[in-house]
C-alpha cells in the first residue's frame, strides 16, 4: 500500500500538470502529508491538516519510513511547496494570512478545491472532476495570488509611489520607520532602500546609493531601511527589530565596512515596535547609535551624549 500511495501521488501530480521537477518522491510525500494520507487510508478519506515544512518531513519519516536530512528543508519549501501554492493546490498560512513570511510558525494546507478533487481519486467521478479542476486551475491560482497580495503591507515611499511588503510585524515596523520616523527626524529625506522578508530587495534605489559612493551586490548585508537625509547629507542606516538583534557592536562594524565609501555621514539607528521589545535588547545596543521606538514616535534615544542625532567621526571603539 505504501508504494501504491507514493506512485499514485506522483501520477496525480503529473495529471495536474505540475512540472517534471515536482513529480518526484519528495513532492509525492509532501502531497500525502498535506492530505494526512497514511498508508492504510483511502483517498476518499483525505484530510486537510495545517502543516509546516518540518512537520511534513517528520510525518514522511513516521508513516513512510523516508527520512530527509534537515538541510533539505529549503528544498521542500522552494522546490515543492512554492509550486504547490502557485498552482492553487496548497494555501500558505490560511489560518493567519498576516503571519510573517519568515515566521517559524508558517503552515500550509491543501486547498478546498484540490481536496475535493483528490477525494474522488479511484472513483468513476475522477476523470470528470479532474477535467473541471484543470479548467479552473489558472482561475484558482490567480484568485489565491490576489488574496495573498491583499495581505501585503502598503508603504508610501514618495508622494505618488507605494510599495507592497510581505505581511508581518517586521514589515509593519518598516512602514512605521518610513512613514513616522523619517518625516520627524529626516524631513524630506529620500528613501534609498527598504528590505522585505519575502523579497530581499523590496525597494532599492541602487543608482541613488551609488551616487553617494556605495555599491553593494544582492548579497550585501543591507540594513532594513536606508534613508538619505539630504539637507544634512546623512545616510540613516536603520535596523527594524522585532525578533532579531539591534545594531550591536558586531553589526555596527559590518555596516561601517559595507558603507565605508559613503560620501554622506553615517547614522546608525535601531527601531523597535515597543519599549518592552527594546528592553530585551538594551544591553546589546552599540554606543554611538540611535534608538527609535514606534509606540513613542516623537522621541529618540541616543547612546552617548555628545549630540542628539548625527554621524560620528571615526574614533577608537
Amino acid at each position: 500500500m505504501t508504494t501504491t500511495h507514493v506512485e499514485t501521488a506522483r501520477q496525480i501530480l503529473a495529471d495536474l500538470g505540475l512540472p517534471r521537477a515536482q513529480r518526484n518522491d519528495r513532492s509525492a510525500y509532501t502531497l500525502l502529508a498535506l492530505l494526512d494520507l497514511v498508508p492504510d487510508r483511502p483517498w476518499s478519506d483525505a484530510r486537510a491538516p495545517l502543516m509546516g515544512i518540518t512537520p511534513i518531513m517528520d510525518w514522511t519519516k513516521e508513516h513512510y519510513g523516508k527520512a530527509y536530512a534537515p538541510n533539505t528543508r529549503e528544498t521542500f519549501r522552494r522546490r515543492t511547496m512554492h509550486q504547490f501554492v502557485q498552482a492553487g493546490i496548497a494555501l500558505y498560512n490560511p489560518d493567519d494570512p498576516n503571519r510573517a513570511v519568515n515566521s517559524p510558525y508558517a503552515v500550509y494546507q491543501v486547498s478546498p478545491e484540490a481536496l475535493a478533487l483528490l477525494r474522488t481519486y479511484g472513483t468513476p467521478e475522477w476523470d470528470t472532476e479532474l477535467a473541471k479542476y484543470l479548467g479552473l486551475w489558472e482561475t484558482l491560482a490567480d484568485r489565491y495570488a490576489r488574496e495573498r497580495d491583499m495581505q501585503r503591507v502598503p508603504v508610501r515611499v514618495a508622494t505618488n509611489q507605494t510599495i507592497q511588503l510581505s505581511p508581518g510585524e517586521h514589515s509593519e515596523l518598516i512602514r512605521a520607520i518610513i512613514e513616522e520616523f523619517a518625516p520627524r527626524f529626516a524631513p524630506d529625506g529620500v528613501l534609498i532602500y527598504a528590505g522585505d522578508t519575502g523579497d530581499k530587495m523590496g525597494y532599492f534605489d541602487r543608482d541613488g546609493l551609488a551616487m553617494l559612493g556605495v555599491t553593494v551586490d544582492n548579497h550585501g548585508k543591507m540594513p532594513d531601511v536606508v534613508i538619505h537625509y539630504t539637507e544634512r547629507n546623512w545616510l540613516l542606516l536603520v535596523e527594524s527589530v522585532t525578533s532579531h538583534g539591534p545594531v550591536d557592536a558586531k553589526r555596527h562594524e559590518e555596516l561601517v565596512r559595507l558603507f565605508s565609501g559613503s560620501s554622506a555621514g553615517l547614522v546608525y539607528v535601531t527601531a523597535f515596535p515597543t519599549r518592552a521589545t527594546m528592553a530585551r535588547y538594551l544591553a546589546e545596543i552599540a554606543w554611538e547609535t540611535e534608538v527609535w521606538v514606534a509606540d513613542a514616535p516623537t522621541h529618540l534615544i541616543h547612546f552617548n551624549g555628545i549630540r542628539f542625532l548625527g554621524p560620528y567621526a571615526d574614533v577608537h571603539r
